[in-house]
């Protein structure tokens, strides 16, 4: 696991304590407010004010006017129009949203959604053709069309009107449509620009029905809702208030299908919170556009009998423990891939590819690669010559630029900043993993971020700390749930739980202790144990067992608390420079050689301890050293593992084996090369 940044963020306190006086605010709330950002007292009234107005008029998107009147011409004519969406639960709502406002106006409409498998992503001129065989005069397309230029050509020829809704990056030329609605269109002068292709979907409804969106968002807030938290889109601005108005709404009175899936994943008696969709609702919806139909989807949110929603909640539940699975087993491979010894595992950008790989998953398994090493990640499914791929990056760096960059080497893509997709041959994939980190190699590969809201005290956690972190929600991307630093505490207790699946600990500071879970960290490679200082990144959440309610600390980060960061991050950068293979400079090299001593020390330490999860800053720590010498213990484990007499298993524990043999270090092919540099 590459180890990420550790970003402590200081909120302002006199600000905070104006805050609290003025606007009647918990005092730690208004000092978190602040660490996001926030440095004006109005916007801060707005973040807090539960019913905050909509304020973004659906007129200020660029062609928005030319859409309405389009549409509603269409309507009073009664001319044929298809809503075309897509399989996301972005897509998914936001066609469920138009197509259900159009049939209450009488619309003649119909909905569409591509299948993932046979026609992929967004309008196809298939689709085009066949929408036109069945007599549609006018295609909306919803959460995709920005880049469909051949498409928009086609349905011209074929005498069918196009009005595009999105809300993904626009290339340089747009479709010839009647109106290409898109926040993202240079000549926009909409102020906000981050909303989701549901979100644009809402103000398109809000500009055919000549309102602001107070009203219409007690209709359809939760479908707003569910799609923009789906989307992984920024939850501040005109995104906050749209899904806070809607979260209330399904709290308050569920729409069938809604309130069907949430018995399904047992959230009906809680309280419905942007995380619960994230992480129960929103996986569905998009499994049945992964695994199966995603008609199947957009059928249940148009439900309107309870028991029609039961069955189809039940069978997309059925799709969701098959993503699970497929993912799973998906994911396994790739790990294998990037077991000891691959060269990827030290690309800046990591590529990988397979026959046959689900074409609904790989999504979801690249998120997990980036999330697990660190940085951007391209997972490919080839099937024969042709391929898919979808990639996932880290803040700092855009996954489109970089594939925009060698766009030459892909039939199509698109997307965003941290997440796209793509199309290739592939005869191609190779070099598309060589350009694309020839693109990297000439960029600042950032470190991924551990963002730290504020240091708290064992002592201070309470329950009052959570109803104060509560008038932030709804949480997710650009308001993520605040993250606070345990840092110099004591590992007191150890234990896994799960059959091993995670990690349980009692932890200590200045006398006071606390448990905290770490989810996903299998025992069998946690490299701290009892007694070990440390650093931890956690989340509190409310925890209700027994009627009695209590604070439950999970565990996102952990660091040895006597590193240095700043000599820990400079030495992974020298390491995996010289792991790809890159030129070191004669300083470069002599920080990397390791002297006998060292070398002694490393061996004996692992002897004792195998080394878990290839975590170096704890053997570090064992060694007595500060971070100085990461690079150079990194290599003296490569060297001993090139020579034999280190081995690393299946789960990547290094340990000293039986009968080591005995061998002469500077024989490596390693050392050979680190001392040509000398």
């Amino acid at each position: 696991m590459r180890r990420k940044k550790w970003v402590v963020t200081k909120g302002n306190k006199d600000l905070a304590a104006q805050i609290a006086q003025e606007l009647s605010v918990d005092p730690f709330a208004a000092l978190l407010a602040t660490s996001r950002g926030f440095d004006n007292i109005d916007e801060i009234g707005d973040f807090f004010d539960p019913d905050a107005p909509l304020q973004l008029s659906p007129l200020s998107i660029a062609d928005m006017g030319k859409a309405a009147e389009r549409i509603n011409r269409a309507i009073d004519e009664f001319e044929f129009i298809c809503v075309f969406g897509d399989y996301d639960a972005d897509g998914v709502t936001a066609t469920a949203l138009l197509y259900s406002y159009l049939e209450t106006r009488g619309a003649n409409v119909i909905r569409y959604i591509p299948d993932r498998l046979t026609e992929g992503y967004g309008l196809n001129i298939s689709a085009v053709e066949k929408l036109a065989d069945m007599g549609v005069k006018l295609i909306i397309t919803v959460d995709n069309g920005v880049s469909a230029i051949d498409e928009a050509i086609r349905a011209k020829e074929l005498g069918i009107d196009l009005v595009v809704t999105d809300h993904h990056k626009v290339g340089e030329v747009l479709p010839d449509a009647v109106a290409v609605v898109d926040p993202h269109r240079s000549d926009c002068p909409s102020s906000f620009k981050e909303m989701s292709g549901v979100g644009v979907a809402f103000k398109l409804v809000c500009a055919l029905e000549g309102d602001d969106g107070d009203i219409l968002i007690e209709e359809y807030g939760d479908l707003v809702a569910l799609g923009t938290i789906g989307d992984v889109v920024t939850l501040t601005g005109e995104n906050r208030v749209m899904v806070r108005r809607g979260l209330r709404l399904i709290n308050e009175n569920p729409r069938p299908g809604i309130n069907a899936l949430m018995e399904i994943a047992g959230v009906s008696e809680k309280f419905f919170s942007a995380s619960t969709a994230a992480f129960t609702v929103c996986p569905r919806i998009n499994a049945a556009g992964r695994m199966g139909s995603a008609h199947k989807a957009l059928d249940l949110l148009l439900c309107e009998d309870e028991e029609l929603a039961e069955q189809l909640a039940e069978e997309i539940n059925q799709m969701n423990i098959q993503r699970q699975q497929t993912e799973t087993s998906i994911f396994a491979q790739v790990q294998s891939m990037l077991s000891a010894g691959s060269d990827m595992l030290n690309d800046r950008i990591i590529v990988v590819d397979g026959e046959g790989w689900h074409q609904g998953v790989i999504g979801i398994v690249a998120a997990r690669i980036t999330e697990r090493y660190g940085r951007p990640c391209v997972v490919i499914s080839r099937d024969g010559e042709t391929a898919r791929g979808s990639c996932r990056s880290i803040e700092g760096f855009s996954i489109y630029d970089a594939i925009e960059a060698v766009s030459d080497c892909v039939d199509h893509f698109g997307g965003h900043t941290l997440a796209a997709g793509l199309g290739l041959d592939s005869s191609r994939i190779e070099e598309f993993r060589r350009r694309i980190n020839e693109y990297a190699a000439d960029k600042e590969m950032p470190f991924a971020l551990q963002k730290v809201d504020c240091r708290l005290l064992p002592s201070s956690i309470s329950l009052n700390i959570l109803s104060a972190i509560g008038m932030l929600e709804p949480f997710g991307s650009g308001n993520p749930q605040p993250c606070f630093g345990l840092f110099g505490v004591r590992i007191d207790e150890i234990a896994g739980v799960s059959d091993g699946k995670h990690i349980r600990m009692v932890i200590s500071k200045n006398g006071a202790r606390t448990g905290v879970v770490y989810f996903g960290m299998a025992e069998r490679r946690f490299p701290y144990e009892k007694g070990d200082v440390v650093d931890l990144a956690v989340n509190l959440d409310r925890n209700v067992y027994n009627g009695e309610t209590r604070v439950s600390v999970i565990v996102r980060g952990i660091r040895p608390s006597l590193t240095e960061e700043e000599k820990v991050l400079s030495a992974i950068s020298l390491y995996e420079k010289f792991s790809r293979h890159e030129k070191l400079t004669a300083d470069e090299a002599t920080c990397i050689l390791p002297d006998r001593q060292l070398q002694v020390d490393v061996f004996k330490s692992i002897k004792a301890k195998p080394l878990r999860d290839r975590c170096y800053e704890s053997l570090c720590i064992r060694l007595g050293d500060n971070g100085s010498s990461l690079a150079k213990i990194n290599v003296i484990v490569d060297i001993m593992l090139e020579m034999g007499i280190l081995e690393a298993d299946i789960e990547d524990v290094i340990r000293v084996p039986d009968n080591p043999p005995k061998v002469n270090l500077e024989d490596s092919e390693i050392m050979k090369r680190i001392r040509s540099f000398l």
